[in-house]
């Protein structure tokens, strides 16, 4: 289980007019949007700890817009414009001050977060002359540090005493966001558990939505009834299938029912982002997404002569670097030896391909690389129970099978059958590991 503390990114695009403008989009490093607009904004002569303290505010409203994925959850290509109407003000080209510059370097991956949520605060500001609102001040700033206040006095004063700063956040690439493809019965991963959480949510406000049950982020019957009710719900084509739009609108819902994007928001807590699948896994990490990945090196393997088949059980250990490593040169990624996420989605998509191009009378036997749930059709659930069928044929207390090609209320029973005789958890679901042994049991007379 990781939590996934909101990362600051390595870079910002922003959109040069207001959202429906004909405008260009230009990408920048965050540290010198940052540095940017705290330039357009501040006066380089006002004290350090009111520059600190709005330079946090400017960081924070930043992240915000960008984690929330305020504008792109509205069908935009972009991540916050460059006018303070909207946003901040950002000038292209224009020079920075130094010591802002300096500033920005050393504290653009902290952020300010309020109470025991996690996500970066909404920390709206004005000038404090010419507007008044309900955030930061930014020449009432100065005037609280030349009373000697610190930057984090400062914010507190202005958005609540239980405000703190997230430092050293880390810096890098989302991996929690439209994964630019289809998600569907049988996906599982990262973006299933965000995809189940925030219909949860939505469902407090939209009961006519299906509750989710199933906290193992598996795609399954319930998921699809709940996905095709949201769409119906906001007009769009009732799949039970997450696209790009159906994704971004779940986004949007979600970010608006609990108001991230607000001074008063309901935020989100530890609990709301800790997913069960980690970023990598490295020499001595244990458990299923090892023995996962050992599943599909070792598939590998056998149709590739370049991945050694080596002995591998439930520990990332010496053999499993050795597997790890030959296949990272294979597909020119970096030779570390650590299972990372994009290893994981190179892995997935080079099986899927070997499955692809294998002959039918071939592949009977290969997982069909996503799980198998209740309410999902066609040959690879005619696969499933092939295998079933044979194990029935020895093992009459299977309550049965019907080849049909249809995931029924029959084929689940029968799976939870499987499950309970060989100290599986009993949920009805196949994946990999479940996979081989339905192929091994298969195999006895």
């Amino acid at each position: 289980m990781a939590v996934r503390y909101p990362i600051v990114p390595n870079n910002i695009t922003i959109h040069l007019g207001s959202p429906g403008d004909n405008a260009k989009n230009i990408t920048v490093p965050f540290v010198e949007y940052i540095a940017n607009v705290a330039s357009s904004e501040l006066y380089p002569t006002w004290p350090r700890n009111a520059l600190v303290a709005n330079i946090y505010a400017i960081i924070s409203f930043a992240m915000n817009r960008i984690y929330n994925e305020w504008y792109r959850s509205k069908g935009y290509n972009f991540d916050i414009t460059s006018l303070p109407a909207y946003d901040q003000k950002y000038t292209e080209n224009r020079s920075v001050y130094e010591n802002i510059e300096n500033i920005a370097e050393e504290i653009f991956n902290n952020y300010v977060v309020k109470g025991n949520q996690i996500q970066p605060y909404f920390t709206t500001y004005c000038d404090g002359r010419v507007k008044t609102c309900n955030g930061l001040s930014q020449w009432g700033s100065v005037s609280l540090a030349n009373q000697g206040k610190t930057p984090l006095q400062i914010l507190k004063n202005y958005y609540g005493n239980d405000i703190s700063i997230k430092e050293n956040a880390q810096v890098g690439d989302n991996t929690i966001g439209y994964p630019g493809y289809e998600i569907g019965i049988g996906s599982a991963g990262n973006q299933v558990l965000a995809i189940q959480r925030d219909l949860r949510r939505i469902r407090k406000n939209y009961p006519a939505i299906p509750d989710i049950k199933n906290t193992l982020g598996i795609y399954d019957e319930e998921t699809t009834l709940a996905v095709k009710k949201f769409q119906e719900i906001f007009n769009l084509p009732q799949t039970g299938v997450v696209n790009k739009a159906t994704w971004y609108k779940i986004k949007y819902i979600y970010t608006s029912v609990k108001k991230i994007s607000d001074l008063y928001s309901e935020g989100l807590t530890e609990d709301e982002v800790t997913f069960l699948y980690t970023d990598k896994l490295d020499y001595g990490d244990t458990g299923i997404e090892v023995e996962y990945v050992h599943y599909y090196l070792t598939s590998l393997a056998f149709f590739d002569n370049d991945i050694p088949k080596l002995p591998t059980n439930s520990i990332y250990n010496n053999n499993t670097i050795t597997m790890v490593k030959a296949f990272q040169q294979k597909y020119n990624l970096p030779v570390t030896g650590v299972f990372t996420y994009s290893d994981w989605q190179v892995l997935k998509n080079t099986y899927n391909q070997i499955l692809k191009n294998l002959p039918a009378n071939l592949k009977e036997e290969l997982y069909p690389d996503y799980f198998l749930v209740r309410g999902q059709t066609g040959n690879d659930v005619r696969r499933l129970q092939r295998l079933l069928l044979a194990i029935c044929r020895y093992d009459k207390s299977i309550p049965g099978i019907r080849v049909n090609g249809v995931f029924d209320d029959l084929t689940e029973r029968s799976i939870k059958k499987v499950q309970k005789d060989y100290n599986f958890d009993e949920n009805g679901i196949v994946g990999p590991l479940l996979w081989r042994k339905l192929v091994e049991l298969s195999k006895r007379t």
